[in-house]
Protein backbone atom coordinates (compact mmCIF):
# COMPACT_ATOMS: atom_id res chain seq x y z
CA UNK A 1 0.00 0.00 0.00
CA UNK A 2 1.40 3.37 -1.14
CA UNK A 3 2.39 5.82 1.72
CA UNK A 4 -0.81 7.95 2.92
CA UNK A 5 -1.07 11.71 3.08
CA UNK A 6 -1.30 12.94 6.65
CA UNK A 7 -2.99 16.05 7.07
CA UNK A 8 -4.57 17.85 10.10
CA UNK A 9 -8.20 18.91 11.11
CA UNK A 10 -8.51 22.68 10.60
CA UNK A 11 -11.55 24.18 12.19
CA UNK A 12 -14.34 26.83 10.69
CA UNK A 13 -12.13 29.60 11.87
CA UNK A 14 -8.94 28.37 10.57
CA UNK A 15 -7.52 26.74 13.53
CA UNK A 16 -5.50 23.72 13.38
CA UNK A 17 -5.76 22.22 16.48
CA UNK A 18 -2.76 20.25 16.29
CA UNK A 19 -0.60 22.97 15.27
CA UNK A 20 -1.18 25.00 18.01
CA UNK A 21 -0.55 21.93 20.74
CA UNK A 22 2.50 20.84 18.78
CA UNK A 23 3.64 24.77 19.28
CA UNK A 24 3.19 24.55 22.86
CA UNK A 25 4.98 21.46 23.61
CA UNK A 26 8.81 21.24 24.95
CA UNK A 27 11.26 20.91 22.48
CA UNK A 28 11.68 17.23 22.99
CA UNK A 29 8.29 16.48 23.32
CA UNK A 30 7.33 17.93 19.59
CA UNK A 31 10.52 16.49 18.10
CA UNK A 32 8.89 12.98 19.05
CA UNK A 33 5.71 13.43 18.67
CA UNK A 34 7.05 15.17 14.68
CA UNK A 35 8.86 11.61 13.74
CA UNK A 36 5.42 9.46 15.15
CA UNK A 37 3.74 11.58 12.56
CA UNK A 38 6.43 10.50 9.63
CA UNK A 39 5.76 7.10 11.09
CA UNK A 40 2.03 7.69 10.22
CA UNK A 41 2.73 8.97 7.05
CA UNK A 42 5.09 6.37 5.79
CA UNK A 43 2.93 3.02 7.55
CA UNK A 44 -0.14 4.21 7.06
CA UNK A 45 -3.47 1.60 8.40
CA UNK A 46 0.04 -0.75 9.02
CA UNK A 47 1.27 1.28 12.63
CA UNK A 48 0.69 -1.04 15.20
CA UNK A 49 1.38 -0.85 19.28
CA UNK A 50 3.25 0.40 20.89
CA UNK A 51 3.44 3.16 17.93
CA UNK A 52 0.18 3.38 17.31
CA UNK A 53 -3.42 1.56 18.91
CA UNK A 54 -7.47 1.66 17.91
CA UNK A 55 -9.78 3.67 20.62
CA UNK A 56 -13.07 3.17 19.37
CA UNK A 57 -15.45 4.80 16.45
CA UNK A 58 -13.11 4.95 14.18
CA UNK A 59 -10.40 6.81 15.83
CA UNK A 60 -7.18 5.91 16.65
CA UNK A 61 -4.21 7.55 19.32
CA UNK A 62 -0.56 7.81 17.90
CA UNK A 63 1.83 7.50 20.62
CA UNK A 64 4.59 9.61 22.04
CA UNK A 65 6.89 9.44 25.22
CA UNK A 66 9.37 12.21 26.81
CA UNK A 67 10.82 12.31 30.13
CA UNK A 68 8.19 9.89 31.53
CA UNK A 69 4.83 12.38 30.13
CA UNK A 70 2.89 10.76 27.65
CA UNK A 71 1.34 12.28 24.75
CA UNK A 72 -1.24 11.06 22.21
CA UNK A 73 -2.29 12.57 18.94
CA UNK A 74 -5.78 11.39 17.90
CA UNK A 75 -6.50 10.60 14.08
CA UNK A 76 -8.92 8.70 11.52
CA UNK A 77 -9.04 7.35 8.16
CA UNK A 78 -10.14 9.25 5.16
CA UNK A 79 -10.76 6.88 2.71
CA UNK A 80 -7.71 4.92 1.88
CA UNK A 81 -4.92 7.30 0.90
CA UNK A 82 -5.66 10.05 3.98
CA UNK A 83 -5.31 10.26 7.62
CA UNK A 84 -6.64 13.33 9.26
CA UNK A 85 -4.61 14.09 12.93
CA UNK A 86 -7.72 15.84 14.98
CA UNK A 87 -5.84 17.04 17.98
CA UNK A 88 -3.04 16.47 20.86
CA UNK A 89 -3.22 15.83 24.29
CA UNK A 90 -1.15 14.72 27.16
CA UNK A 91 -2.09 11.21 28.74
CA UNK A 92 -2.69 10.71 31.71
CA UNK A 93 -3.83 7.06 32.99
CA UNK A 94 -6.14 6.77 29.56
CA UNK A 95 -7.68 9.20 27.19
CA UNK A 96 -10.27 10.43 28.01
CA UNK A 97 -13.75 10.09 26.59
CA UNK A 98 -14.61 13.88 25.71
CA UNK A 99 -11.09 13.47 24.13
CA UNK A 100 -12.26 10.40 21.75
CA UNK A 101 -15.68 12.30 21.25
CA UNK A 102 -13.96 15.50 20.48
CA UNK A 103 -12.07 13.33 17.69
CA UNK A 104 -15.37 11.64 16.74
CA UNK A 105 -16.88 14.90 16.31
CA UNK A 106 -14.56 16.50 14.12
CA UNK A 107 -14.56 13.53 11.71
CA UNK A 108 -18.27 13.68 11.17
CA UNK A 109 -17.04 17.39 10.24
CA UNK A 110 -14.37 16.34 8.08
CA UNK A 111 -16.70 13.74 6.32
CA UNK A 112 -18.50 16.53 5.15
CA UNK A 113 -16.46 18.94 4.09
CA UNK A 114 -13.14 17.19 3.19
CA UNK A 115 -11.67 20.63 1.65
CA UNK A 116 -12.83 23.31 4.10
CA UNK A 117 -10.99 20.67 6.85
CA UNK A 118 -8.06 20.23 5.84
CA UNK A 119 -4.68 21.61 6.10
CA UNK A 120 -3.14 22.27 4.19
CA UNK A 121 -6.23 22.67 1.93
CA UNK A 122 -6.27 18.51 0.06
CA UNK A 123 -6.47 19.08 -3.33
Amino acid sequence: MPPAEVVFFQDETGHVPLLEWLDGLPGRARLKCLARLQRLETLGHELRRPEADYLRDGIYELRACARRIQYRMLYFFHGTQAIVVSHGLRKEREVPPVEIDRAIGRKRQFERAPNKHSFPGRK
